[in-house]
């Protein structure tokens, strides 16, 4: 009997004002953002066709836009209509959302005082980050041989379109048979996933890595501390190393697009001490919290 082929997943485009064919969405190879990575972008997830802290979203980006001189002349206002519209036009109940602000076109050369049409471009695209079964069982994450760059290189804080560090980590996560990388910093300290926070679960506390250890201030990682704080656990900010993972109750990424996902082993070795091929109690609870505080806090279109 043939296998039913996988159904095509499906792309939707905003850019120049408008929503085109996946033909027409195309930039200038001379804008800075493909020559340098000169820009910023968010990752966002509409839910039940609602498009998830829209407004947290785009308030980072604000202030990503105001730490790298780039200015957004449509006003947020603007931005937002734009990933609502484009979100109408995919017409899904559930997508993920790649937002992206470019400096423009520019000369051959890093200084970017020539670009003076910063491009906004919006992406809508159905996703499955992960296998159903994958995200019962756990991950298998690896520490990378990369470290996170220091504030004073680049402030995790920006999302910026250079992600060659979190590109690289992920490549090398890969090559070693795991799904995803943990990144330390300059000390050795967890900073990150190459596209996620971490989260350790130690007793009653559900703990993850300060900003200024590296973290990214993730969407969903603020929604988490929130939720594990309104079902009664501790939510906690403090510096962790690879021991704390090993020795936690439980292990867990978040990030728009996994959303919230278990681990399984780091570095070949089993972490937390719950049942095998399904997730904690705490991030079951989690989990199972989610659907209603995505509600809650999204944007109808």
């Amino acid at each position: 009997m043939t296998p039913t082929p996988e159904p095509t997943p499906r792309r939707t485009f905003w850019i120049d004002d408008r929503v085109v064919d996946e033909r027409d969405a195309v930039l200038p190879v001379l804008d800075h953002g493909l020559l340098y990575g000169d820009g910023l972008f968010e990752g966002i997830r509409i839910c039940e066709r609602r498009v998830f802290r829209l407004g947290d979203h785009l308030k980072r980006l604000s202030v990503g836009a105001k730490a790298i001189g780039l200015h957004l002349p449509w006003g947020l206002d603007g931005i937002s209509k734009a990933v609502l519209e484009t979100a109408r036009v995919h017409d899904r109940d559930d997508a993920y959302v790649r937002l992206l602000v470019t400096r423009g076109v520019g000369a051959l050369g890093v200084d970017p005082s020539g670009c003076v049409e910063p491009r906004l471009v919006c992406i809508v695209a159905d996703i499955q980050m992960y296998p159903a079964e994958k995200r019962a069982r756990g991950l298998a994450l690896v520490t990378s041989s990369l470290r996170r760059p220091a504030a004073g290189v680049l402030d995790p804080a920006v999302k910026s379109l250079n992600y060659m560090n979190s590109v690289l980590a992920k490549r090398e996560a890969r090559a070693r048979g795991a799904d995803e990388a943990l990144l330390l910093n300059a000390q050795g300290q967890i900073a990150e996933a190459s596209g996620a926070n971490v989260f350790a679960v130690q007793g009653d506390e559900v703990v993850t890595p300060p900003a200024t250890d590296g973290a990214l201030p993730g969407i969903t990682r603020r929604s988490v501390l929130e939720l594990a704080a309104q079902l009664g656990y501790r939510p906690c900010e403090r510096t962790l190393g690879r021991v704390d993972l090993w020795g936690a109750d439980e292990v867990f990424l978040t990030g728009s697009g996994a959303r919230i996902v278990p681990i399984a082993t780091l570095d070949g070795e089993r972490v937390g001490t719950q049942v095998r091929d399904r997730p904690g109690p705490v991030t079951q609870a989690l989990l199972d919290a989610y659907p209603a505080h995505a509600r809650e806090h999204g944007t109808p279109f």
